[in-house]
């Protein structure tokens, strides 16, 4: 859940950064980015603070840490920064920033297929070429339903992954894939994608997207004041305007 620190403290701890400025290395997954992107020089500017940040793909990040790489703050899906939290990589507990649904996108100019129904969106991915989805939680939401609806192995041929990284939106926008599912933040503003809409009530799965102050870091205060700033009421609607919702 969402540390009562997260709210209560962001005011004390941006006061008390300006004092003492630190640079904060953060390695982030890309559900967050765009809001993250348009958050982070306004902490800077409030605190003195350097953000330095690394974005890549769930299975990416979870290499670079486990091969060493340091870092003071990791933001990637809720059940991921749980399993750091397990592992004694992240200390201090989760924040949660926001949450978003699933979504599909096509080539900017193509038809934009009904995906309004579960029946709906059957016959719009039987009837697709291709389909791109993602590596991270987003794509093995989309497998697991898939194969529910009983079509895995009638959508096997069809379907392109990404690498661990790379959005769904680059398959769609250079035409490898017809279609493509990935999270609404990551394809609402997709340049060369359009945006059909999100997957049917019935069938949507939320991912809540958090962030966790990696053990052991020298700048663990300046970390908590970040992740503070980015999942205060304040940042908000820096999420609303990508189709998430408050985490």
């Amino acid at each position: 859940m969402t540390s009562k620190f997260a709210i209560a403290g962001t005011a004390l701890l941006l006061q008390s950064g300006i004092a003492h400025s630190a640079e904060i290395k953060v390695l982030s997954t890309q559900a967050t980015e765009e809001a993250y992107r348009e958050l982070v020089p306004q902490f800077e500017k409030a605190t003195g603070h350097k953000v330095v940040t690394v974005f890549t793909g769930t299975l990416d990040a979870n290499k670079r840490l486990a091969a060493g790489e340091t870092y003071d703050l990791l933001i990637m899906a809720s059940d991921a920064i749980d399993g750091h939290i397990k592992g004694g990589k992240v200390a201090g507990g989760r924040i949660d920033l926001a949450k978003s649904g699933v979504a599909l996108g096509v080539k900017t100019g193509a038809p934009k297929p009904d995906i309004g129904s579960v029946e709906a969106l059957k016959t719009t991915v039987l009837a697709a070429k291709s389909i791109g989805y993602a590596t991270g939680p987003s794509g093995i939401y989309m497998v697991s339903l898939f194969e529910k609806l009983g079509l895995t192995e009638a959508l096997k041929p069809k379907l392109k992954q990404t690498t661990s990284g790379v959005f769904v939106g680059t398959l769609i926008a250079s035409g490898e894939a017809e279609i493509g599912f990935q999270q609404v933040s990551e394809l609402i503003h997709f340049p060369g994608v359009d945006y059909v809409g999100p997957l049917p009530a019935e069938v949507q799965r939320y991912t809540t997207f958090s962030s966790g102050v990696i053990a052991g870091t020298a700048q663990a205060d300046a970390a908590k004041a970040l992740a503070a700033f980015i999942s205060a009421p304040t940042a908000v609607q820096a999420y609303k305007k990508r189709g998430m919702e408050p985490g």
